[in-house]
């Protein structure tokens, strides 16, 4: 059972630590594309939040589970591998719907109500990212990615 919320725990520190790589980097690409009309500044930052925001937990993701998958004989567990991705995929992806129309809707108003473009990426990002992680949660909780302790 305890392993069950230490890999919980470990989701989420991956997925908090990629939303704040991705505030930064987004919130700093939405200052440089500050001359852009406002639905192109939120359409480019939104652009570079997610391929920051994947890259980013990618490689947490891998670091972190790169044993879990292995046989005893040193072998990747592929079927286990490919259900397990397959729930987190759609765990993930799920909340990144949500997460996309949150994001983009609030910027692009904040930026026509003329928030500097730095502080309506940043409060668009954290707005989103909150429920994004709820969803991811119950998306995990519902596939039972982590059932059993595994």
């Amino acid at each position: 059972m305890r392993q069950k919320y230490a890999e919980y725990l470990k989701l989420n520190k991956n997925l908090f630590l990629s939303i704040v790589v991705a505030v930064i980097v987004s919130a700093v690409s939405a200052q440089l594309l500050a001359e852009q009309e406002d639905y192109l500044n939120s359409s480019y930052t939104l652009l570079v939040d997610l391929v920051v925001f994947y890259s980013t937990f990618g490689v947490l993701y891998y670091v972190d589970n790169r044993k879990k998958y292995l046989t005893e004989s040193g072998k990747i567990d592929s079927p286990r591998l490919r259900k397990d991705l397959l729930k987190i995929i759609t765990s993930v992806g799920s909340g990144e719907i949500v997460y996309i129309a949150i994001r983009w809707y609030l910027q692009y108003y904040l930026l026509t109500i003329n928030y500097e473009p730095y502080a309506a990426s940043i409060i668009t990002h954290v707005i989103s990212a909150m429920v994004y992680l709820v969803i991811v949660n119950l998306g995990v909780k519902l596939t039972k990615l982590y059932k059993d302790g595994t």
